[in-house]
């Protein structure tokens, strides 16, 4: 806890609403299985240096190759380089760690060796009581090499900055064929003048990536990388990749592949060499204390684009002008969301978390508009459209895209344009629910881009083509929905039926909003396909196969994984009808069964809120469940139960303060909200239910350019660890009576005011 303590102390007497000093990136950047006590890992965040929504992250990189989306875990003991790229909190196979760099001194090393120190290396051990890490800077001292390592980033830019010992052999040296998931098929580089390089490495699904190539991520990252002194000695090495060889996520950490890099040609006397396994490296002597800077512009588009992004964005300032700059980024888009109360734990969970929910959806296009389109070729983005990506569809409808719209509505705008744009520009002509670089994963389930459009176009988000969007949306329904039988029989009956019934739903209010009253009937009517799974013999949501038989119903399968679901069991993905819930409940057997059963879902969930056969939050099929109480008439029960949540499931702990998946910010964005005192339980009806917030006060800053620019202001009177529950709520001074308020009151700006107490009361029984 020692880093928390060191944020904590930064933050004591804090008078400048430096908000940095709450985040600690460090909190849920471990993909230790055995601690989570599954495969899924903890948090998988990364601890690097990246501005809000940034394309470029700057992080170090601890370990290639297993379930290692974000390639760094907080427990292992060295590093094998910083890379320009990250994922963040992905739980399949990752992607990106282009461009990985490592200073060294001594001889030569071709590959980053073992972990386990079984095969040798340039890896370096490192100081884990230097290692620091805030928003837009990381620091640690390598111990093998005694070199600082500093990071920070633009928007598309990123720096280094290495201060060494004396030596009369130092070095940096760029791995360019490195890839979290496996390798780039191929790379180009060539020096330019007398300190930069370019070039690019082309990434396919042939040599791992995105599911190690299941999820058919194609790109190319471009850079060019300019140093601040010029080279000495210089050159490339260049590995003999047989053919025939398979270059996967496996492959290329196996022995006979590292024994082939590592035997790698050293080649001196050329400029621009081009290769399926290569390198960069420049060497000089240095003195004790002497730094050297490494500045780099990306770009998916070409090598012009990484150029233009270079020079608009970091050729002529220094480490400390970029660093300063990133971190007034990040206190601009953190002071979108102000708290007061709760303890300084509270509030460093909380903003770690509003942090993590800014990383994604990321940029995707350079500062000339241009950007690489689901066609794989250049295209000019409209008016203010910024092509975004990285969209965890699955997840992030849930909480993560609800609140942007609060506070960064543009984004939304962006990223439904981006999905919209990528539908046409590569002939699909369907919405994907897990976009990764226009690729068209086909991750996990559902159509989760409809519920994201409609719970933006009744807020008021618009700034796409809202024809082309619903006629996508459609396209996505036929194309994966529960019809032409009204359920989907396969392995996953039942988490696909209630997830493509809710997408319908949503796809009727897009119709609805648009003027097509037919197409909205026929989608509501569809709407209703989850009753196809409901087996009245056993009283549940039941897999069901294609001829209309039921599928197996064993002893306890109500807590069995994976019995018709993803990730989850039928007691989990059974509540899954958030735009029904009167019919869901009517299904079920009455409010007074379904409260009990509710209250036994949560009753046998642990404390420790790991993963479970309950109520599991480390996994987001039962983000909505605890906001059910509300529609059910006990809304105290919410009001219990997100706080335990809150206090529970959430930590400063860097190893288990997140105990699941961040995935891509729908775990932090959970937190922001519900710790805030509001969530959606159906996105796209345009309400917000009301709970128990855990801070005193908390301000939104809407956007002038959707809402009214006022700040939406949530008071909790009395407010503490025993007075959780809600005695009474005006809003604007006049009686809050139900449990929930329309999104226009938020967008409005207004003042929702909450009397708490330790017992709970009958305000919020709604009829």
């Amino acid at each position: 806890m020692a880093l928390v303590s060191l944020a904590l102390v930064s933050c004591v007497g804090n008078q400048s609403e430096d908000l940095t000093c709450y985040v600690n990136p460090f909190i849920g950047a471990s993909t230790n299985t055995d601690a989570a006590g599954v495969y899924h890992g903890l948090g998988k965040t990364f601890p690097g240096a990246t501005t809000p929504f940034g394309m470029v992250q700057v992080s170090p990189n601890t370990i290639t190759g297993g379930d290692n989306g974000p390639g760094y875990s907080y427990e292992m003991k060295t590093i094998e380089g910083f890379a320009m790229t990250q994922m963040s909190g992905i739980g399949w196979y990752g992607d990106l760690g282009n461009f990985l760099v490592m200073p060294t001194t001594g001889p030569l090393q071709k590959i980053a060796g073992k972990e386990d120190g079984s095969i040798e290396g340039w890896r370096s051990a490192y100081d884990k009581a230097t290692e620091t890490a805030s928003p837009g800077y990381y620091s640690v001292m390598l111990t093998d090499y005694d070199v600082k390592v500093e990071c920070s980033a633009t928007p598309r830019c990123g720096i280094l900055r290495f201060t060494w010992p004396e030596s009369g052999l130092s070095r940096v040296q760029v791995d360019l064929a490195r890839r979290v998931g496996g390798t780039s098929e191929e790379q180009s580089v060539k020096i330019v003048g007398d300190r930069a390089i370019e070039g690019w490495m082309r990434c396919t699904p042939e040599t791992g990536g995105w599911g190690n190539g299941d999820g058919h991520a194609l790109y190319t990252v471009y850079f060019y990388a300019e140093f601040n002194k010029p080279f000495t000695k210089k050159g490339f090495w260049t590995a003999d990749i047989p053919d025939d060889w398979t270059r996967k996520r496996e492959e290329v950490t196996s022995v006979p592949y590292l024994e082939r890099v590592a035997e790698a040609s050293v080649v001196t006397d050329a400029s621009e060499i081009s290769g399926k396994h290569i390198g960069f490296f420049t060497e000089f002597p240095t003195k004790e204390g002497e730094e050297t800077l490494l500045k780099v512009g990306l770009s998916f588009v070409d090598l012009e684009g990484a150029r233009k992004n270079f020079e608009a964005e970091i050729a002529g300032k220094d480490f400390a002008t970029v660093r300063t700059e990133a971190k007034g980024a990040w206190n601009d888009a953190l002071s979108k969301i102000k708290v007061k109360g709760g303890t300084d734990a509270d509030k460093v969970v909380f903003y770690t978390a509003l942090y993590h929910t800014m990383i994604d959806p990321r940029l995707y296009s350079d500062v000339d508009g241009r950007y690489d389109g689901g066609d794989h070729k250049p295209h000019a983005a409209e008016g203010s459209f910024s092509k975004r990506t990285i969209f965890s569809g699955w997840d992030v409808f849930r909480s993560q895209m609800p609140l942007q719209t609060i506070i960064n509505p543009k984004v939304v705008d962006d990223m439904i344009a981006s999905l919209v744009t990528m539908a046409e520009e590569s002939g699909e002509e369907y919405l994907e629910r897990w976009e990764f670089l226009n690729a068209y994963s086909g991750c996990m389930l559902g159509n989760p881009a409809a519920p994201v459009i409609a719970d933006a176009y009744v807020k008021g988000i618009r700034n796409y083509d809202v024809s082309k969007a619903l006629r996508y949306a459609v396209n996505s329904s036929e194309k994966f929905g529960n019809y032409p039988l009204g359920w989907v029989p396969d392995g996953a009956s039942i988490s696909e039926t209630l997830e493509h019934a809710y997408a319908d739903w949503a796809i009727g209010k897009i119709a609805e909003a648009a003027g097509d009253q037919a197409l909205a009937k026929e989608y509501y009517s569809r709407a209703q396909a989850y009753r196809n799974v409901f087996d009245p013999q056993v009283g549940w949501f039941r897999p069901r196969e294609a001829d209309g038989s039921w599928g197996p119903w064993p002893e306890n399968a109500r807590v069995t994984e994976g019995l018709g679901c993803v990730e989850s069991n039928p007691y989990q993905q059974g509540w899954f009808v958030p735009h029904d819930i009167p019919g869901m409940v009517e299904l079920m057997g009455g409010k007074d069964k379904v409260v009990k059963d509710l209250e036994n879902f949560f009753e046998n969930t642990p404390d420790n809120m790991m993963w479970n056969q309950y109520y599991n939050h480390a996994n987001e099929p039962v983000h909505h469940v605890p906001f059910l109480f509300n529609a059910l008439g006990r809304p105290w029960e919410t009001q219990k139960w997100t706080r335990f949540i809150c206090s529970h499931a959430y930590s400063e702990n860097p190893m288990t303060g997140l105990v699941g998946n961040d995935d891509v910010g729908q775990m932090s964005a959970w937190y922001v909200l519900a710790s805030a005192g509001i969530h959606p339980l159906c996105p796209g009806d345009g309400k917000m239910q009301v709970t128990s917030p855990v801070f005193d006060e908390v301000t939104f800053l809407t956007d002038p350019s959707y809402a009214s620019g006022k700040p939406f202001v949530i008071k909790a009177l009395d407010n503490s660890p025993e007075n959780i529950y809600i005695q009474s709520a005006t809003l604007d001074g006049k009686p809050l009576e139900k449990p929930w308020l329309d999104f226009s009151a938020i967008a409005a700006g207004g003042v929702l005011e909450l009397r708490m107490g330790p017992e709970p009361s009958s305000w919020g029984i709604a009829d």
